[in-house]
């Protein structure tokens, strides 16, 4: 018995190690996601792209694992296969995806080139540079949720029981960090000689690295799986039952929890593809310094998502830090859609909430729902978040377009018109009170189910 227990999982060197391989992988996927929203401008005047097919480039990324339901059956995939294969087969369609988008958007992509007449032979009224891009996003999108879903199925087989929700957060604010960075850097990049695709390949490059390291990650959890004689079970589990799905459904704490997070992201993720372009249109600020001030809430997620996540493990009350995250997202919204307070207030503001509530939901779903379904729920979860990630940046592109009529891209190049944000962030109000809503349902219901969300984490 004491041989078992002396596993990798014992050692703190070998369990933060493991999270810091996986996390590289979050950072890199993160930066790539946000990699052209501090550029949107260049981006639509050098690709031709109006707000409606910007956000539906930002919300191809979510199309596979809404109307495919991707994310349910990499979850799925992912309980039976275990944590190695899903990896593999997920992360190519990661690197694909991410080299697909950067050659979308590069020079290489021209008449002649490989793909540019078949993607110039359907719908003539989009340009093929805006399919190729589209269908990179999609394939990047199809491999990253069930990433996802597989890193957090990684964070609760190495941290139960132990330092769970602090090692969310650690996870959290180095993925935050690549937001940042893409952030900060998109501006920098297609300011080089080589041109604005830069940024781009850069991103992509990071991507591919991360293949690497879940190579590296893959050695821990061989031996780990060993050591404890979990090889075997992890890849012959309970055969998958679609019972198993609807006693997720019947669960309510499980379906608080899961439509707390799809309002919520979706009112966060879609504002951060928009918020660099808002910030120049609204306060007159450069590029390269919106991209700057939008940072601000990564970069305070990045500090305090640990932070939350450690007091989680301590103190508990993960439902009550739900509620004030939730509540401090409808406090920024309406501050940047009403009024002219400089941004770098709310923009704080808005990543303390952003620390709150993930800090606090995502360790939560382990108590929720027994660990060897966690992949099929945690792939449920982002199934239904994806609809919000994938409807919510159309609808706000939409609404740009129609509450600044006669207004183009070119003419915001030029600096001959601003847009006016006012509606759609308002729009993302609504989404935060239905989160806040959520957030006390879940409260109240986990006094009757006993699931013990605001006890400490930690045993």
């Amino acid at each position: 018995m004491d041989e078992i227990k002396k596993t990798l999982k014992d050692s703190g060197l070998m369990r933060w190690s493991a999270l810091l391989l996986v996390s590289i992988i979050m950072f890199a996927t993160y930066y790539f996601y946000d990699v052209f929203s501090a550029i949107k401008s260049t981006l639509q005047s050098e690709v031709g792209l109006s707000n409606v097919q910007y956000g539906s480039l930002v919300g191809a990324y979510s199309l596979a694992n809404s109307f495919l339901l991707m994310a349910v059956l990499g979850g799925i995939i992912l309980d039976k296969w275990g944590i190695r294969k899903t990896g593999y087969i997920f992360l190519f369609f990661v690197v694909l995806g991410s080299l697909t988008t950067a050659y979308g958007a590069s020079d290489l992509f021209k008449p002649g080139a490989f793909g540019y007449s078949f993607m110039s032979s359907f719908l003539s009224r989009y340009s093929p540079e805006l399919k190729m891009m589209l269908l990179g996003r999609f394939l990047f999108g199809l491999g990253c949720e069930t990433i996802y879903v597989t890193i957090n199925k990684i964070m609760v087989k190495w941290f139960k029981g132990k330092e769970l929700a602090f090692a969310f957060g650690i996870n959290l604010a180095i993925a935050r960090f690549g937001t940042a960075s893409a952030l900060m850097f998109s501006p920098v990049l297609i300011s080089a000689k080589q041109g604005w695709t830069t940024a781009g390949w850069f991103g992509a490059m990071l991507v591919m690295i991360s293949l690497l390291t879940f190579t590296v990650y893959t050695l821990f959890d061989l031996k780990y799986d060993r050591q404890v004689k979990e090889g075997l079970s992890e890849e012959k589990s309970d055969e998958f039952k679609f019972s198993d799905i609807l006693a997720l459904f019947k669960n309510s704490s499980f379906m608080f929890v899961t439509l707390l997070c799809v309002t919520f992201y979706s009112a966060v993720f879609p504002f951060l593809a928009f918020a660099p372009d808002l910030l120049q249109n609204k306060f007159g600020f450069s590029g390269e310094l919106s991209g700057k001030i939008t940072s601000i809430l990564p970069f305070g997620t990045i500090l305090f998502t640990p932070l939350f996540g450690w007091f989680c493990d301590k103190k508990g009350k993960s439902a009550s830090l739900m509620i004030f995250g939730s509540f401090l997202l409808i406090l920024v919204h309406l501050t940047l859609s009403l009024t002219t307070l400089t941004p770098y207030i709310p923009m704080f503001v808005l990543g303390v909430a952003f620390s709150l509530v993930p800090a606090a939901m995502w360790p939560s779903v382990a108590k929720i729902v027994k660990e060897k379904r966690l992949g099929t729920a945690y792939g449920l979860m982002f199934f239904i978040q994806n609809f919000g990630l994938w409807g919510i940046p159309v609808l706000m592109g939409k609404v740009l377009d129609k509450t600044n009529p006669g207004i183009t891209p070119e003419m915001i190049e030029a600096g001959g018109a601003i847009y006016d944000y006012t509606m759609t962030v308002l729009m993302l109000v609504i989404l935060g009170m239905l989160g806040l809503f959520f957030a006390f349902l879940l409260k109240k219901e986990d006094k009757k189910s006993g699931f013990g969300l605001e006890l400490p984490n930690r045993e």
